[in-house]
């Protein structure tokens, strides 16, 4: 399918890369240093940068997180660098999911629900998530997948503001993002339409029809950051309410969602949370809107006596009204596991040793691999940005196959993406050191023109 145009409405969409520039996002912490002893900025200057002489070594001696590395389990042979589409497997989790097979569901069977607390196990789990985005603990449910809660906040946000009939996201969001606002306006009448414009051009495109602008704060290819606080404000000048997209940002980067009058959001449980693949996401609603909104799947888990068993539906009060069916107690147990470990750990020095990782990262491929027309995307050494780098070439899919074949594991991004997760808690500036190391030696010796690496898998 083709991407529409910039400022056209959307009929059939695919996601293409973002370049354009952002306004910064004055919430993100300048992470040049990871503290004044052992991260000097000299160390990762890039006239420094000599691979062979950069001592690594040293980095990681000093860094603050260096002991969560020990908390995950990883192939010491193995730099895992896709933490940005599924976390590692935190040590915790499978002593926690053998307690809940075996003790909750094998001995205490239907008495769980209250004796282990599993009705309540979406709330808990959310007032947890909420202290790594900026929520108050009554706000965040955790529930069902990214698109289902994309749905019910669209369709609730659409109802909420009758008359204005226009979603504003830009070309090149993550595409299920889109996908959602089309199936949500196919439930609402002809009038209604998605917008595409640029993030340059956003907020003079928001006008008095615009009911929603959905947006994902940390893009997914070129981890571009918006300025939540900025747009929010520009948005509800006008009227409008804004959903965000956190998926690439929670357990990645601070994040505020009451400091920048967010008034809706979703995120996903199974990247930088590491709740295990097909993790449950979760959803924002500021409380305020809270008693407004209605979702359009009123489940008996989102019902104000679900237990009573009564024809007719009432919306529970609250954040509760946006549960729908039986939450899955292994699921959910599996992504407390990872945000406990998340808890534990200092997002101020998490956003610190992402953006130094990033600066080497960049540096390093930048001195040993540009002249094989490998370019970065997204933004430039010392920008904002997400926990993520990527660069493009045109035979970016080989390359990353050729990567994988010798143990260093990011992901490719149709057409032309190499993207690499950054995780801080597991992460070494070894890792990095090694991981361009290797790369060098892919495009050096052409291996990736091997036939091998060009057979496509159904997972990219």
């Amino acid at each position: 399918m083709n991407v529409p145009p910039p400022d056209e409405e959307l009929t059939t969409t695919s996601a293409s890369p973002v370049d354009g520039s952002i306004a910064p996002d004055t919430s993100t912490p300048d992470a040049s240093t990871l503290d004044a002893a052992a991260l000097d900025a000299a160390a990762l200057d890039a006239a420094a940068l000599d691979a062979a002489a950069l001592d690594a070594a040293a980095l990681d001696a000093a860094d603050p997180l260096r002991d969560f590395r020990a908390r995950f389990v990883l192939d010491p042979a193995l730099i895992y660098l896709d933490g940005n589409s599924l976390g590692a497997l935190p040590r915790a989790t499978a002593a926690r999911l053998a307690e809940v097979v075996e003790h909750e569901w094998g001995e205490g069977l239907i008495r769980s629900w209250n004796t282990h607390d599993w009705f309540n196990a979406p709330r808990r789990v959310g007032a947890k998530i909420a202290r790594l985005i900026g929520a108050g603990a009554h706000e965040v449910l955790v529930a069902d997948s990214v698109s289902v809660n994309l749905y019910k906040l669209i369709v609730a946000a659409l109802q909420a503001r009758p008359g204005r009939h226009t979603v504003l996201s830009e070309p090149g969001n993550f595409p299920t993002d889109l996908y959602m606002i089309e199936s949500a306006l196919r439930t609402m009448d002809a009038g209604h339409r998605l917008r595409l414009v640029p993030r340059g051009e956003l907020a003079a495109a928001i006008d008095d029809d615009t009911a929603l602008v959905l947006l994902t704060h940390v893009h997914y290819k070129t981890a571009d950051v918006f300025d939540m606080a900025a747009v929010t404000a520009q948005a509800q000048a006008r009227g409008a309410l804004v959903l965000w997209d956190l998926s690439h940002s929670v357990g990645a980067l601070p994040v505020d969602l009451n400091g920048a009058n967010a008034d809706l959001a979703v995120g996903c449980g199974y990247k930088f949370l590491n709740g295990g693949p097909g993790a449950p996401a979760f959803l924002f609603v500021a409380e305020r809107h809270q008693g407004g909104l209605q979702s359009p799947l009123g489940g008996w888990m989102g019902h104000a006596r679900p237990f009573d068993f009564v024809d007719g539906y009432e919306a529970a009060p609250g954040i509760a009204r946006f549960g729908c069916g039986t939450p899955s107690i292994l699921a959910i147990a599996a992504l407390e596991s990872g945000v406990d470990l998340h808890l534990s750990a200092d997002m101020e020095a998490v956003a610190r040793k992402s953006r130094a990782l990033a600066e080497l990262f960049i540096d390093l491929v930048e001195a040993r691999c540009a002249q094989f027309g490998i370019a970065l995307v997204g933004p430039p050494r010392g920008a904002p940005r997400g926990s993520h780098v990527s660069f493009r070439h045109p035979r970016a899919y080989e390359i990353v196959q050729a990567l994988i074949a010798r143990n260093v594991i990011g992901d490719f991004r149709a057409p032309d993406v190499m993207r690499f997760g950054l995780t801080p808690l597991y992460l070494r500036f070894a890792d990095i050191q090694r991981a361009v190391e290797e790369l060098h030696a892919v495009m050096t010796t052409d291996e990736w023109r091997e036939p091998r690496f060009s057979e496509r898998r159904a997972v990219t």
